[in-house]
């Protein structure tokens, strides 16, 4: 298999990261404001606890984006670079995006945590499966 067939779920993570990045700003810049919380003041974090939680909840779920993910994309292009790309890593890639997809939605709306375990959690396990696979193939 084409080792750039796992190339579009890694910019699909990329697509999300960015579109939570642009709702993070249309949610916190103006609950900034209404707050009276100058940009500056934001530097003391303790600050934005005085957020509403819609504008939290959505932040809290950008900055997750850079944490789980990254091992993703860490994975998914060692494989590609390993020649290890098959057809299910790719099908893996994508429900680890399909996933996390989810896991933003629930976060940013209903914050149902229970929910969002589950997402998370079968998140890793098919990244588990990725890293396993390409593990064994390199070693």
């Amino acid at each position: 298999m084409d080792p750039n067939a796992i190339l579009p779920p890694v910019f699909a993570m990329g697509l999300l990261t960015l579109v939570m990045l642009l709702w993070m700003y249309a949610t916190r810049f103006p609950a900034m404001a209404k707050a009276r919380i100058e940009p500056q003041d934001a530097a003391d974090t303790s600050q934005l606890k005085r957020l509403p939680p819609e504008a939290v909840r959505v932040a809290d779920n950008y900055n997750h984006l850079f944490e789980q993910p990254t091992v993703f994309y860490a994975t998914a292009l060692a494989l590609a670079v390993s020649g290890q790309v098959d057809a299910l890593h790719v099908q893996c890639a994508w429900a680890f995006v399909a996933l996390r997809v989810a896991h933003s939605g629930v976060q940013a709306t209903v914050n149902h945590v229970p929910t969002r375990f589950t997402l998370f959690s079968l998140a890793w396990l098919v990244l588990a499966l990725m890293i396993v696979r390409g593990a064994i193939g390199v070693f």
